[in-house]
């Protein structure tokens, strides 16, 4: 496991190196040895943040993202929650038998007997509904006026099919596909 680690507005010293590198290490007996590991931590106000980003073959991303006003702390957290991330993505890998194995180690698939059915996907409801041609800043009041946090469109611009979603910020983001 490769282990990059960034910093925003803040300066990654040793110390914290070492502490982030130590507590990841524990996700070294699920990932296979080639398996990259992106860090970003980063302090907005009295928040420290982290998020861990893990690129899988098959274009999947584990990704998780936690803060508190602690950095220390939000390693405690955010080592949990990649690590459930982990375990989700493997119980979708055995379900599916569709998606690459080869981002973990083998002893991790073993216990395959923990595997919950109940955990797996159910889509308990389909919409449909027809998108008309608007420009993002159209959409997302559309979104607010609707309420929801998310909003499906044909960017007039594009002719290509875009989300715009309420950020956590308050802000807003904007999806466009990419073909590559």
């Amino acid at each position: 496991m490769k282990i990059k680690i960034y910093g925003k507005n803040i300066e990654v010293t040793e110390g914290i190196r070492t502490a982030v590198e130590d507590k990841l290490a524990k996700l070294d007996r699920y990932l296979a040895t080639d398996a990259r590991v992106d860090v970003t931590l980063r302090v907005v106000g009295i928040e420290h943040k982290i998020e861990v980003t893990i690129p899988m073959k098959g274009g999947h991303i584990v990704r998780a993202e936690e803060s508190s006003t602690d950095m220390y702390a939000t390693m405690d957290l955010i080592e949990e929650t990649i690590e459930q991330q982990l375990i989700r993505h493997k119980k979708k890998i055995i379900s599916k038998k569709k998606v690459s194995r080869d981002d973990f180690k083998n002893e991790f698939f073993e216990d395959i007997d923990d595997y919950d059915d109940e955990e797996a996907i159910d889509i308990v409801r389909t919409k449909r509904f027809g998108i008309k041609p608007m420009d993002a800043e159209e959409a997302c009041i559309e979104m607010d006026l609707l309420g929801h946090n998310f909003f499906v469109f044909l960017n007039s611009e594009t002719d290509e099919v875009n989300v715009v979603y309420k950020r956590k910020d308050g802000r807003y983001g904007l999806i466009e596909p990419a073909f590559d």
